[in-house]
């Protein structure tokens, strides 16, 4: 609990402990402790306000996973990197969210992880509704590396992981650390055959059907990521710093079956092609594959110094870039009838930011204060740019079939088209002020106000005022109020995109529009410019620490959040409308609802000496409800969607470890309790919703060190492979379990890693 932290604060040495809002300090230990590669899993198994979907066969959410911190939006927490804002991934996911991607942070690179949990916008801008995770990359000299088998307990998912990390002093000015990761994953199938693959095998003997002709879980991927970290004092009161990460990845899964006998839009005859049908291609159907290639930099850099015991300054610049190639294969564009391609180039997403911040503290010593009156004030200029590139021709096409009932575009996924092409842009200045001040030994009371102006909407003033009471050395009070904002992004304000659905009870193709709410059609069907969200957050709660090892605490908070991100209902498009892309329906972001969540999270820390060894004992639990309070979109109006919207989490998460020292051996106990949670059963009337119990998920390690540089560890999680209450939602499509189940549905896998560290 004496822990120093950085997030939340100005103040150079204030602790967790002194912390005036809760801060989560996740150590090295704890975070290379996870057999995942992906940083946004070893979060949610370690915070249990975090949460992580996997969606199986959801387009880009199945590589860029969505990821929320007290179940707000995934974009309204703000993520960084050694104190830099991070930019946002180029996907735009569910309701249009757009965030970092997490699969892109280098784990094996991670010195420790700061969770502030409340509301931080007024202190850092943009997205800090729900929070802010800090990430703190390593900094210390030697070399170390590992290496690290898994794979699921039916036989499939095989991972491999390997990476090193290298630091040298340079001499007494400063340091220079960097590494390299690599990983590759197998798929997983968690699947049964489809009932309509059973009926068309049955009435095509001499067909050979696949068993199952599409599969449900994770995808097959591979990723290289890297990373630099460096500082060096090029005189005494002056500091150059900066660090680079990269990352680049791939990755294939499957897409939803074409059933020959049922899919008439690819595979009916058509007079514009005599002779020929898809069946021809694909004679027992197809699922497409669909991929997408990934590349992912930032480099912040910057100098610092300080001008006598008082003063410090920090000027930086940041520029970050998420690129998403999209690909395709084993389809068909119908339209084009034989001349179609089977493979298509989709084209790309892009996200870029430039950052530039000039940061000031200044301690003044008042008589009256108990210590200096700390004060940090500063600006930033951001600049974010949203591309989407255009993919080949085929993979958008309206080919002469379309007039007879065959599909156009790429079957899955339509590529993107020279229309929807473009190079978007918004940029925005900000300044902030942020005091502290002890006014006793015992009172400290903060108060931050940050003004932001955005090129495309206009402006945003945000305000924080938090205190903190020590009502004994071991116990203390501590409450915030601050107001919040997520502003909407360029590709938000300004993109468009073509999505090709599946109706779950026809199982016939439909192709829908998102048009952007400034598109001159969205506008007529009733779209409004986006504005930003906005949120209220008040929190109050206690912290302590013992002197026998017991340390922790408990706060309560309620966010308020107006105006929400959704996508409109889908929208028919009128009569004599022009409609190029044969659009069944359009829609387009609006701010559509308004939400109140609350919640409490408790917290507890055991470290003593247990007979020869030490122990340590760990435990947080997240109670959280979030209400939909009003607004116009089928979030509100729709009981069936506010009910899935409302429910569609767990209100109860907790997680609970226990760890053993002994010499040279080390054994590691955690269990993971998800609480009951509501998803849609598919059907439209009678049981509409289906409830999913609670669930507890038991992990296992045991280390051993096999020199003083060398350990190995065993290990497993989900120990006793358990598996959730299986889905009625999209059965008839061979589903199992819930696609938007909040933990891994793939049951137990073990795994052994060996590391070194010299």
């Amino acid at each position: 609990m004496d822990r120093v932290i950085v997030t939340g604060t100005r103040e150079s040495g204030r602790t967790k402990f002194e912390s005036l809002a809760p801060v989560d300090v996740l150590s090295e230990a704890a975070v290379q402790g996870s057999a995942s590669a992906e940083f946004g899993d070893v979060l949610a198994q370690l915070v249990p306000s975090f949460n992580v979907q996997r969606l199986p066969l959801a387009d880009g959410q199945v590589f860029v996973r969505p990821a929320s911190l007290r179940n707000l939006s995934p974009d309204q927490t703000l993520v960084l990197i050694n104190g830099k804002r991070l930019h946002r991934s180029a996907l735009l996911g569910s309701r249009g969210s757009q965030a970092p991607d997490f699969a892109q942070i280098p784990s094996f690179a991670i010195k420790r992880v700061e969770v502030l949990r409340d509301g931080a916008s007024a202190q850092y801008g943009s997205d800090a509704i729900a929070g802010v995770i800090n990430v703190i990359l390593k900094d210390e000299p030697g070399l170390e590396g590992f290496a690290q088998y898994g794979q699921y307990y039916e036989g499939d998912g095989a991972n491999y992981r390997v990476g090193g990390q290298g630091g040298v002093q340079l001499g007494e000015a400063g340091f220079l650390n960097g590494g390299v990761e690599w990983t590759t994953s197998d798929p997983t199938s968690r699947t049964r055959q489809r009932p309509d693959a059973i009926a068309f095998q049955l009435a095509n003997p001499t067909l050979q059907v696949p068993n199952p002709v599409q599969r449900w879980g994770q995808p097959e991927s591979s990723a290289l990521r890297a990373n630099l970290n460096f500082s060096y004092d090029l005189v005494p009161s002056v500091s150059a710093y900066g660090f680079l990460t990269y990352g680049q990845g791939e990755g294939d899964s499957d897409f939803n079956w074409r059933n020959p006998s049922s899919t008439g839009s690819v595979f009916n005859t058509s007079s514009a092609f005599p002779g020929f049908t898809a069946r021809s291609i694909y004679p027992v159907g197809f699922s497409p594959i669909f991929g997408q290639d990934d590349e992912d930099y930032q480099l912040s850099s910057g100098l610092r110094g300080a001008y006598g015991a008082d003063f410090n300054w920090d000027v930086s610049a940041s520029y970050g870039s998420n690129q998403i190639d999209y690909r395709i294969a084993n389809t068909i564009n119908a339209s084009l009838g034989p001349a179609s391609p089977l493979d298509f180039d989709l084209g790309s997403l892009a996200q870029r930011e430039f950052n530039l911040n000039a940061d000031f503290v200044y301690r003044l010593d008042v008589d009256s204060l108990a210590n200096p009156l700390n004060i940090a004030f500063g600006l930033e200029r951001r600049s974010e740019t949203y591309e989407i590139t255009a993919g080949e021709p085929a993979s958008y096409a309206i080919g002469p079939g379309a007039a007879t009932g065959l599909a156009p575009n790429a079957n899955g996924f339509p590529g993107f088209s020279q229309r929807q092409a473009g190079e978007f842009d918004q940029t925005s200045n900000a300044a902030y002020v942020d005091v502290e001040a002890d006014l006793t030994s015992r009172l400290t009371l903060a108060g931050a106000v940050r003004y932001e102006d955005f090129s495309e909407f206009g402006s945003s003033t945000d305000y924080k005022a938090s205190g903190r009471f020590a009502l004994t050395d071991s116990l203390a009070a501590r409450a915030s109020y601050s107001t919040g904002f997520r502003a909407p992004t360029p590709g938000q304000l300004f993109s468009t995109a073509t999505t090709q659905g599946l109706d779950t009870v026809t199982l016939q193709i439909f192709n829908s529009g998102r048009l952007s709410p400034s598109d001159p059609l969205a506008i007529a069907l009733g779209a409004e410019p986006l504005t930003p969200e906005e949120a209220e957050t008040l929190s109050g709660g206690l912290t302590w620490r013992t002197g026998f090892g017991l340390s922790g605490s408990i706060d309560a908070y309620q966010i308020k959040v107006t105006d929400r991100f959704s996508q409109s209902a889908t929208r028919a498009v009128p009569a004599g409308t022009p409609n190029p892309d044969l659009f069944t329906g359009v829609s387009f972001f609006v701010n559509a609802f308004d939400t109140k969540t609350t919640g409490v999270d408790l917290t507890l820390d055991y470290l003593a000496d247990l007979g020869p060894g030490t122990l340590n004992l760990t435990g947080a639990v997240n109670l959280n409800e979030t209400e939909v309070e009003g607004g116009t979109t089928s979030v509100v109006t729709s009981a069936q969607q506010r009910r899935v919207f409302e429910e569609g989490r767990p209100k109860q998460n907790a997680t609970a470890s226990a760890s053993y020292d002994l010499g040279k051996l080390n054994v590691t106990a955690r269990a993971r309790y998800y609480g009951p949670w509501t998803d849609s059963s598919g059907n439209t009337t009678g049981l509409i919703f289906q409830e999913f119990g609670a669930i507890t998920l038991f992990d296992l390690a045991v280390a051993y060190d096999l020199t003083s540089n060398v350990s190995v560890r065993i290990g497993a999680e989900n120990l006793f492979d358990t598996y959730p209450d299986e889905a009625t939602f999209q059965a008839n499509r061979g589903l199992i379990y819930s696609r938007n189940a909040p933990y891994d549905t793939d049951g137990g896998q073990y795994y052994i890693r060996l590391d070194a560290k010299f």
